[in-house]
């Protein structure tokens, strides 16, 4: 039953001292105050002197096979960088390429302080062997992994990815059953987007959601295409027709939600929507900036995710945490409208909520998945306020250990479970003939 305490430690919403971390396996006993504890229970404390330790960051949105894709197609417009990238390069990958992509992905998220992410998977084959690779990865590098198995069945899309509805749907459901005892894998739902899946796949996916008792999740809304062909067929803007679909819920988190109205964000709001927000991707690609602003005031739950490596191309949702703010800033040229406190939430606890999980702050109950800042990096200096610095100024050398379910997973910036040397080794063999 370790004891960590940490110079400062984010409990309880505030950055705070004089605090102990309780942890029992794989979960938080208790947060107390370092003077509460027995004469015996200091013996156990582990100290991080000069530390900051907070929550394990939570990555609401990634596409880890994306990885790979990295520089291939950038500075390019989202058809191309779609045709030429994303298609051309998943037709080819083999099981073993997408294990390499997840553990590319997921170990450069754990040395940016993640340890959950939410990877929307979709080269399924109609069959779900692809997706237990990702999920081999997740927990061999030891991240905690919930898997957005997507249902897609677009005639557009490379046959890899489409699916009949039963397919779909069966093959949802046994990868459910199949990890629905492991503490570290969480399988969900995911119709693709409003283009992607049929108006049929989309009520399954809200269907399979509510049968498993699992959020669900989509891409709503990244483009103004999809906006403008959504009114033209249905017409009604994006959120109205899910809506009118009956399946605008509190199970369903929207992903990037650019495009909407002011009558949209609040029916999101009254339904208990949640956002997953990918500023750097949605930059990235040119699609715009999602009215933030407008969704906090409005009570909407909003996490944070990175998008896939190809169309961000990092994996730190400090980053995020970051775009997200100094968008808001200079949109409506007014440095008030966002706080640092605000991010650290969406990178955080909003995460939890948005996946279902008990992630994303130190509580009792919660995961023991935390972080520890070294406050003598010099991106953390002044150390006056460390959250503030933590936002805008943190850089991935502050990073000094990762716990994940308990189990410290990195140290010294280094991760302790796959080498990575054996990472690079993996992406350099299978990328070499890509051009």
């Amino acid at each position: 039953m370790p004891i960590y305490t940490a110079d400062s430690m984010y409990v309880q919403g505030q950055v705070q001292t004089g605090w102990a971390l309780w942890v029992e396996g794989d979960q938080i006993a208790q947060v107390l105050p370092v003077d509460t504890l027995t004469a015996e229970q200091k013996a156990q404390v582990i100290h991080f002197e000069n530390g900051f330790l907070i929550p394990g960051l939570v990555n609401s949105h990634n596409h880890s096979f994306q990885s790979l894709l990295k520089g291939f197609c950038d500075d390019q417009d989202f058809f191309t960088w779609r045709d030429q990238a994303l298609y051309k390069y998943s037709k080819i990958l083999s099981r073993d390429d997408i294990y390499t992509g997840a553990l590319f992905a997921f170990g450069e998220m754990l040395k940016c302080g993640i340890t959950t992410v939410c990877d929307f998977f979709y080269i399924n084959d109609q069959a779900n062997e692809n997706a237990r690779a990702v999920i081999e990865a997740a927990l061999a590098v030891g991240i905690r992994i919930v898997m957005a198995r997507t249902l897609y069945d677009w005639e557009g899309a490379p046959t890899r990815f489409r699916e009949t509805l039963p397919q779909a749907c069966d093959h949802t459901r046994q990868l459910h059953a199949e990890f629905k005892a492991h503490p570290m894998v969480h399988v969900l739902p995911a119709p693709h987007s409003l283009h992607g899946a049929s108006t049929a796949m989309i009520l399954a996916g809200a269907e399979l959601a509510e049968e498993l008792d699992t959020q669900f999740h989509m891409h709503i809304a990244e483009g103004q295409y999809e906006r403008q062909m959504i009114e033209q067929q249905h017409g009604k803007p994006p959120v109205a027709f899910l809506e009118s679909l009956g399946v605008l819920n509190d199970r369903l988190v929207g992903i990037h939600c650019v495009w909407l109205d002011d009558a949209e964000i609040e029916l999101m709001a009254q339904r208990g929507t949640g956002l997953s927000y990918n500023p750097s991707s949605n930059m990235f690609l040119g699609d715009g900036i999602t009215r933030i602003r407008e969704m906090l005031a409005a009570g909407v739950c909003i996490s944070l995710g990175t998008d896939g490596g190809c169309s961000n191309n990092r994996a730190s949702i400090i980053e995020e945490m970051r775009m997200t703010s100094l968008l808001q800033k200079v949109k409506f040229h007014d440095s008030t409208v966002t706080t640092a406190e605000d991010m650290f939430a969406m990178g955080t606890l909003n995460g939890g909520k948005n996946l279902g999980l008990p992630i994303g702050e130190l509580a009792a109950g919660y995961a023991a998945d935390f972080t520890v800042l070294d406050l003598n990096d010099l991106s953390m200096q002044p150390r006056q306020n460390a959250l503030k610095n933590l936002v805008y100024a943190s850089q991935p050398s502050a990073i000094r250990a990762v716990f994940v379910a308990g189990k410290k997973v990195l140290e010294a910036g280094q991760l302790l479970t796959v080498p990575e040397a054996e990472i690079v080794r993996r992406v350099q063999l299978t990328t070499a003939s890509w051009g």
